[in-house]
């Protein structure tokens, strides 16, 4: 039995080195190599690192991006809002047909007005239709030699209007890159502790005993689910059990003043001068008086493969294009749906912003009073007469948040790990946010154990729906930029490719309009969100 378990780590350690080199792969100079050191699972669940490593063989085309190079020393030969252009690939025409496409030709250039040699500039394209309150996605093909191919489906009948974002230079990219690759985190946390007198004593806290800056001991606690660890630097006069709150601490400084001048605001998520007049779309035959370009499409369902784009916006209600999403309008067709459920939130407080759409649209929906840190929960309502049980709680730490009990930090692999699931029970997960202030390889390891519990509850009870929220955008700075949010987004993809869930595009639903950017959208975007998780729940 011990060989079996020596065996077992020795596994699980190889596992992890060779999911460290594909994350070394995605980078032009060498990641760190450093991963906390796992635990073996417990005997409750077992994670399957073989499988789960399989799922993320592509991880190094996932995580790819093309070569930033240029002079990493030099602003003006960074890319520039004001000097970038674009036009259409071809002649223009009077009018557009219909579901066909739109394709336009973007040319970088630096504040000298030089056309760029390289890509990867992070640029956003959108066609929108102000008249109709309609928005979709274009998609930005990097040709990698200062150009880019812009392509947008014309999916409603009347005006439309392309729009470019700069939302970071390739020289600013590289700077993300850089940080991602060298530092092991970029925020710390206070761990709180309590004698049995009333003694406090405050420390640092992190994902690995070196990021809590001692050098001297360190009190480790491990997730008895998942076997991942969290670590504070020892108190001087308590023991490590006396551990009673959490929160945030500091932002680290990460960056050089050259790399602020990348990412400041002046050149960052700025709009580029409108290359393209507004265009008109017709049907596409005579006759046909649809005003959106929708196939027929089947119910939304788990497993349902996403195209790009996933959706679109047409008078203020997003369409799916790979499911036939429903609309809820009234609080009576919220109730249909919901009754005898119990949903599950678990994740950061976009997540928890449905729940607060519910509770808000449906007033019979009551919160319970469970005297907790609102930021953190666990919160939950309830509707008696239908019998619904609405659940939201935080995932575990790294967690950026008021002081909160440590208690209240259940991780959402603790959490599935308890569930019987069955079909009433709606799982709905939201993670990534949190994630960005470390390396890529934190969040895979969190993954890890997600899916392996996921895994489990399909497998003990498949009728469960469960639903990945992806991160949306809304941050630019050097600690949660939206390069890192797109990338947490192709990680968590790939992380449940295979199994039977379903996901809520919420990167394309927050980046279809014409709205600024938050990581806590508006009610608008809010509500749409709800409305497809609740296609999922009721597809008929």
């Amino acid at each position: 039995m011990g060989q079996f378990k020596s065996y077992k780590i020795l596994t699980v350690g190889l596992v992890l080195l060779v999911l460290v080199f594909y994350l070394m792969m995605c980078w032009t100079e060498p990641m760190i190599p450093w991963l906390p050191q796992p635990h073996p699972a417990s005997e409750h669940v077992s994670i399957n690192w073989d499988s789960f490593l399989q799922n993320l063989t592509n991880l190094t085309s996932l995580l790819y991006w093309p070569p930033t190079g240029g002079d990493k020393d030099d602003f003006l030969a960074s890319t520039s809002p004001q000097t970038s252009t674009y036009h259409l690939k071809g002649p223009a025409q009077a009018t557009y047909a219909l579901g066909r496409h739109l394709e336009a030709i973007l040319v970088a250039r630096d504040h000298r007005g030089r056309p760029k040699a390289h890509g990867g500039d992070l640029f956003r394209a959108q066609l929108l239709g102000p008249n109709v309150r309609a928005g979709v996605p274009g998609e930005v093909r990097d040709l990698e030699n200062g150009t880019y191919l812009l392509s947008f489906p014309l999916l409603w009948a009347g005006w439309a209007q392309v729009q470019v974002r700069l939302i970071h230079s390739s020289e600013a990219v590289g700077a993300l890159q850089r940080v991602w690759r060298e530092k092991r985190a970029t925020v710390d946390f206070r761990g709180y502790f309590q004698g049995k007198n009333g003694t406090q004593e405050v420390v640092i806290c992190n994902v690995d005993p070196q990021s809590t800056g001692t050098k001297g001991p360190t009190c480790q606690y491990r997730d008895v689910v998942s076997g991942e660890t969290w670590f504070c630097a020892q108190p001087s006069t308590m023991p490590c059990n006396a551990l009673v709150g959490h929160s945030s601490g500091r932002y680290l400084n990460v960056t050089t003043p050259h790399e602020e001048d990348l990412l400041a605001g002046k050149v960052t998520d700025q709009k580029l001068a409108s290359g393209i007049p507004p265009i008109l779309v017709t049907p596409a035959a005579p006759g046909n008086r649809s005003d959106v370009a929708l196939p027929s499409r089947p119910p939304c369902r788990p497993g349902h493969h996403s195209p790009k784009p996933s959706g679109f916006y047409y008078q203020d209600r997003w369409h799916s294009t790979f499911c036939s999403s429903r609309s809820f309008p009234t609080v009576d067709s919220i109730l249909t749906c919901l009754a005898g459920r119990i949903v599950h939130m678990m994740g950061d407080s976009t997540l928890r912003q449905w729940w607060e759409y519910l509770r808000d649209t449906v007033p019979s929906l009551k919160p319970v009073d469970l005297h907790v840190t609102y930021q953190v929960g666990p919160l939950m309502a309830v509707e008696t007469t239908w019998g619904i049980v609405l659940h939201w709680r935080s995932h575990s730490w790294p967690l950026r948040s008021h002081r909160t009990p440590v208690a209240s930090l259940h991780s959402v692999a603790r959490e599935l790990h308890g569930l019987a699931g069955g079909p009433y029970t709606v799982v709905v997960l939201s993670i990534g946010a949190h994630f960005t202030t470390f390396p890529p390889s934190i969040f895979a390891q969190r993954l890890a154990g997600i899916r392996a519990s996921v895994e489990a509850l399909l497998d003990r009870e498949p009728s469960t729906l469960v639903i990945i929220k992806l991160a949306n955008t809304g941050y630019k700075s050097a600690y949660a930029s939206d390069w890192f949010m797109l990338q947490v987004n192709r990680i968590l993809q790939a992380a449940f490719a295979g199994l039977r869930v379903a996901f809520v595009d919420a990167w394309e639903m927050t980046s279809s309009l014409a709205l600024p950017d938050n990581i806590h959208p508006g009610k608008l975007i809010v509500r749409n969100e709800v409305e497809l998780f609740l296609s999922f729940v009721c597809p008929t």
